[in-house]
């Protein structure tokens, strides 16, 4: 009876163990299905943009600006009229929207009602379509500042659109560090501000640059608002008070109202898309060798 026993409690734990593996192994099985579902559609996406497009990638096509309505020629002032566009909208947004995090994430207590507010309204800012920051932008900064059709009328709305995704996103980061940092930071008798930017801000460095990627990406995809106030002029930006077509407007122009630019807008869609993925590969690289710098350095 007792060697009986000792078999029966022997053998109980295997279909609890199997029992507890089997969901452990569906989830597995799931996410692993849905980031190869993920990659298959970019990949697919891809390699469709260099056959329809990857004919017309030249170093002529880089360089030169659109003829023909966009039927020839090349890309070249567009991709200055996009970076110009990019710069305006990062250099608003991206000390805008770090600062208001760590005003958020650590110079308040949880439950303040203002900063529950600022949050509320960050939330909903998000979730606006872009095409009413697009009449917004148009109607303040095109009309209301006199700044009419032009690379910062266009640079500042897109800044009022990503600023909503960066700040939530760094805040996220910045909460994500856990607070024996701060608590050891307080114990060595080390400031607020030297905590923030020896610690904090490091160990938070993934969930900024993950906000910074986040708000770059949406900027670069963006039509809508663009349509309304950078304007749709194809030639060479001389200062940001000129019209600027950016990337995105070039690709939809081309698509929709030029006949015969499909090649041009496939091959401009590469561009936009291998921009992404090099400022992505960029930003994430830059991020963690910054970190591992000042960690080793505090």
């Amino acid at each position: 009876m007792h060697d009986q026993a000792i078999s029966w409690h022997a053998a109980w734990p295997a279909p609890r163990l199997s029992a507890r593996r089997n969901p452990d192994r569906f989830i597995a099985i799931t996410a692993w299905l849905g980031a190869i579902a993920v990659t298959t559609v970019f990949f697919w996406i891809v390699v469709d943009l260099i056959r329809l497009g990857g004919a017309q990638l030249t170093p002529a096509f880089i360089t030169n600006a659109p003829t023909s309505a966009g039927r020839a020629g090349g890309i070249g002032s567009v991709l200055v009229s996009t970076a110009l566009i990019l710069g305006v909208c990062l250099a608003v947004s991206a000390p805008l929207g770090i600062a208001t995090a760590i005003l958020l994430a650590e110079f308040t207590r949880e439950g303040n009602r203002y900063c529950t507010a600022i949050r509320r309204s960050l939330d909903t800012l998000a979730g606006v379509p872009s095409i009413v920051f697009g009449l917004f932008g148009y109607a303040f900064f095109c009309v209301y500042l006199r700044m009419g059709f032009s690379i910062l009328s266009g640079g500042l709305t897109l800044a009022c659109m990503v600023l909503p995704i960066l700040t939530r996103t760094a805040e996220q980061g910045l909460r994500s560090v856990p607070d024996e940092y701060r608590y050891a930071a307080a114990a060595v008798g080390m400031t607020r501000t030297q905590t923030l930017r020896q610690l904090l801000l490091p160990a938070a460095m993934p969930g900024l640059v993950a906000g910074v990627v986040l708000g770059v990406g949406r900027a670069l995809a963006e039509t809508a608002a663009l349509l309304y106030t950078s304007g749709y002029a194809d030639r060479m930006p001389s200062s940001l008070a000129d019209s600027g077509r950016s990337l995105s407007i070039h690709i939809y122009d081309l698509a929709m109202n030029v006949p015969g630019g499909e090649p041009n807008a496939y091959a401009t869609a590469l561009v936009l898309v291998g921009l992404l993925i090099a400022i992505n590969a960029t930003a994430v690289w830059l991020g963690e060798r910054w970190t591992h710098r000042k960690l080793s350095t505090a």
